[in-house]
């Protein structure tokens, strides 16, 4: 299989609308059972209460996932599809039986938490999983293949639907940023390479390897996918400090009390994004069509070039170029420093290659105003010296009662102005005006002015 999926976007298999159930359906959501917020309350058997927060990316509003370029792009509502705002209410038992019925090797297991973010799924998030559902095209393939190179199971490409939303921009309060949500020591770990100009964590290719790649890790030293996924958001020092408090338990849900709240919701969010983006159509969501894009191709670059510079000169949209090069933070493409890859639609491939030497040369002074050689400004203010302080000749007056004058030299025979701005200190340019000299040469017996 092919790595760039992302790129090509040259998807035979889009996601039809699904049909709608015929039944008259009512919500199962009310204002009392999910809160506004970014938290849940849940009772246990024993009328505890207890409060979970919803992984950050659950709170993200559906307008800033439709205003991203492959969105506006690629992505719209289906025509056949009548979608309403109403979810049918199921039993338990049909809950169990759905999440059971699902071929994975993770175990989909049910509890009050875990529906709960059904609920919040298939409610109040509902357009959101439509979105997430269309740009599923875009990035399912390339998940799939990075977790398959390392034997992962398959079902995991849905972390970054409770990670990012599918959203490559996505930076978190912590810092994490890409679908991954990878933070920059994570990242830098696993190869990514992250710095003022690139950051390869919003790269969908390089980070979904990186993730498959830590995930693996992850495994081998917990041995279990709930502990993995865990310790994929907390950390893993934070996974063993749990069983250390919970006397040496490994299970999940036997260290979920001593968990960060975050992560309490994060495998029931994780086993709620399974079965809603695999049983969308029994809750009455329809995913967003998605368009087939121009095939893409990259280019090989050892010298700096800014996407405005392409842009310009091969007639580009400039955020194509973004959306397609989503690595480079700032629109630089720091070839100096290393060979770089760019990738165009692929027919703008030859109008690059055609226009290399004139890409380069367009507006380099403005957009890649990086000075690499300057001149220092030598004409430094004359200071009057006095006791105790220093004053410039400017009328201020020092705090001492008298002036010293500046120090002298005398030429010795063979002496070059050189020699003597070396022994003193100072430049040639310098000794020339102060002394008023407009050559080279000068006469032995000469006193110059060397301060």
């Amino acid at each position: 299989m092919n790595k760039n999926y992302f790129y090509t976007l040259a998807l035979a298999l889009l996601m039809m609308p699904c049909t709608l159930l015929a039944q008259e359906p009512v919500t199962n959501e009310s204002d009392d059972e999910i809160d506004e917020n970014d938290e849940i309350t849940v009772t246990d058997q024993k009328g505890n209460e207890e409060v979970i927060e919803f992984p950050e990316a659950m709170t993200y509003d559906l307008d800033s996932l439709m205003n991203l370029y492959m969105s506006k792009t690629y992505l719209s509502m289906a025509s056949d599809c009548q979608m309403t705002d109403v979810n049918p209410v199921y039993t338990k038992e049909e809950y169990i039986e759905r999440l059971h019925r699902m071929p994975t090797v993770m175990e989909m297991v049910y509890n009050e938490v875990v529906q709960k973010f059904i609920e919040r799924y298939s409610g109040r998030l509902r357009h959101s999983i439509s979105y997430m559902l269309g740009a599923s095209n875009f990035y399912m393939p390339i998940f799939e293949e990075a977790l398959d190179a390392y034997n992962l199971p398959l079902e995991l490409k849905y972390l970054p639907v409770i990670e990012s939303a599918l959203n490559p921009k996505a930076v978190s309060r912590a810092g994490a940023s890409g679908l991954w949500q990878f933070m920059i020591t994570t990242g830098k770990q696993y190869g990514l390479n992250v710095n003022s100009l690139v950051d390869e964590r919003r790269d969908p290719v390089k980070a979904s390897y990186a993730a498959a790649h830590y995930l693996s890790d992850l495994y081998k030293v917990f041995g279990d996918w709930n502990l993995v996924i865990a310790a994929y958001n907390c950390g893993p020092e934070t996974i063993n400090r749990a069983i250390r408090r919970s006397k040496g338990e490994k299970d999940y849900w036997q260290i979920y009390p001593y968990l960060p709240k975050e992560t309490r919701g994060y495998v029931p969010a994780f086993i709620a994004a399974n079965y809603i983006m695999t049983y969308y159509c029994e809750h009455n969501i329809c995913p967003m069509t998605t368009r087939l894009p121009a095939q893409t191709d990259t280019v090989m670059v050892n010298r700096d070039v800014h996407l405005q510079q392409i842009a310009n000169v091969c007639n580009i949209d400039i955020d194509l170029l973004r959306a397609l090069n989503p690595s480079y933070r700032r629109d630089r493409v720091p070839g100096d420093a290393s060979p770089c890859a760019i990738r165009l639609p692929q027919s703008a491939i030859s109008n690059f290659i055609d226009n290399e030497r004139f890409i380069y040369d367009y507006h380099a002074n403005e957009l890649l105003n990086k000075r690499t050689e300057v001149e220092i400004n030598d004409d430094v203010p004359t200071f009057t010296r006095h006791r105790g302080s220093y004053s410039r000749r400017s009328g201020r007056r020092g705090r001492g009662r008298g002036a010293r004058a500046g120090r002298s030299v005398t030429v010795r025979s063979g002496q070059t102005l050189s020699e003597i701005a070396r022994r003193n200190h100072t430049t040639v340019a310098k000794l020339k005006r102060l002394n008023g000299i407009k050559g080279s040469n000068i006469r032995a017996g000469k006193k110059l002015r060397v301060k």
